[in-house]
């Protein structure tokens, strides 16, 4: 990507003006490690008070400034520049070379300092070091202002996902508060129910939250040892099997070649738990659920296949990012946080794969996880978290 900087040469020597013009108006600064080629336009003022006037009118990226300037001086116009706390890098040029010079201009504001007379290439040099500086500058206040949007985004969505059946278990227990249906505690089995669902629902959130925290902190040590996917994806089956019993739904696994691998036995089992759960959840009454474990000497695959409400391809493109569900006509009952597909997208990258889906409507959807079968763990210094399983069969403390 190519960006032009604006720098406004303010010198009293025409000759030092067209100089440098002509070593920057064809000079590129490659800078690979962020993606960026910059390019200059130079302008040209003789005097410190032309040159605020080309600063009041639109201030440039970089000011090359003479110290020595009829009428004002240079230190003069770097100190308004710096009074004025404007988003300009100075470089200061003076015939009068000296540490105390340099010190000075340093202290009120300038980014570097050269020397009369300089060369084309230290010149050049100069530029490319401020050059760099600047593009650091913007893609840290890019990366802040990205930091903060995505804060807010994160907050404001949360906040929706738990205000609604918040306020639902609220009215419920209103209603039972005031005995609007009686005394007898029987007639609002079904508020009590549907109060107990959205719990669920906000308990599953909060699991799903602390689960992509986790993942994205590379803070926690992973506990990394050969395991049999096998088991883990029957595990996953066993979690599912009352639903999907209770709505007519048959799971069948079949797995072809070895299903061993390294990996964390906690990270495969929150990918795992979300496909078929999922595959579960998302399908109709009576379906099926088929899981297929294939690979090689490299890699495993689990495709996931269901006979559920399937999706359409602008659906599918939507899928694994955070706080994405599909929300229609056959979703609208269906509780979810729409973390789990982004977590298990994060979960098989961590693995040196990726996932995959393949859907089509009320015909159903394959999701396909890719995974490596060896894989090492990064260093780190933190302490190995706790792999104590929970009462609900997550990894963490146990109460």
């Amino acid at each position: 990507m190519a960006t032009e900087l604006r720098v406004l040469v303010v010198d009293d020597e025409p000759g030092m003006r067209m100089g440098v013009r002509r070593a920057l108006q064809d000079h590129e600064v490659d800078l690979p490690d962020m993606g960026e080629t910059v390019r200059f336009a130079v302008d040209q003022a003789e005097s410190g008070e032309d040159g605020l006037a080309a600063i009041d009118a639109a201030p440039p990226d970089l000011l090359l400034l003479d110290h020595k300037l009829p009428g004002i001086s240079g230190m003069d116009v770097l100190d308004r520049v710096t009074e004025r706390k404007l988003d300009v890098q100075t470089i200061m040029i003076t015939a009068y070379a000296s540490l105390e010079t340099a010190i000075s201009a340093t202290k009120r504001g300038a980014f570097d300092f050269l020397a009369k007379p300089f060369t084309p290439t230290e010149l050049k040099a100069a530029v490319r070091k401020a050059a760099r500086h600047i593009m650091l500058q913007r893609q840290a206040r890019r990366l802040a202002e990205e930091k903060r949007q995505v804060r807010f985004q994160f907050i404001s969505v949360l906040a929706h996902e738990l205000k609604s059946p918040i306020a639902a278990v609220e009215g419920y227990l209103r209603l039972i508060q005031d005995r609007t249906l009686g005394e007898n505690l029987q007639d609002y089995a079904q508020m009590i129910d549907r109060s107990l669902l959205r719990m669920d629902g906000m308990r599953k959130l909060i699991f799903d939250l602390l689960d992509l925290t986790r993942i994205e902190s590379g803070q926690l040590k992973r506990d990394l040892k050969p395991v049999d996917v096998r088991d883990i994806l029957q595990d996953s089956i066993d979690g599912q099997a009352l639903t999907a019993e209770q709505r007519g739904i048959a799971i069948e696994m079949h797995a072809e070649g070895p299903t061993r691998m390294t990996g964390d036995r906690g990270e495969l089992a929150i990918l795992f738990n979300n496909l078929v759960s999922n595959a579960v959840k998302y399908n109709r009454d009576g379906g099926r659920v088929t899981i297929a474990v294939t690979g090689d000497e490299q890699t495993l695959r689990v495709a996931v296949t269901d006979t559920g409400i399937g999706m359409t391809p602008e659906e599918v493109d939507r899928l694994f990012k955070d706080f994405v569900r599909i929300k229609n006509e056959k979703t609208k009952n269906i509780l979810g946080s729409g973390l789990g597909l982004s977590t298990v997208k994060k979960l098989a990258l961590l693995y040196g794969g990726d996932v995959t889906v393949d859907s089509e409507p009320d015909k159903g959807s394959t999701f396909t996880a890719i995974l490596q079968r060896h894989t090492e763990a990064e260093p780190t210094d933190e302490p190995e978290r706790d792999t104590t399983l929970a009462a609900d069969g997550r990894p963490g403390a146990a109460e």
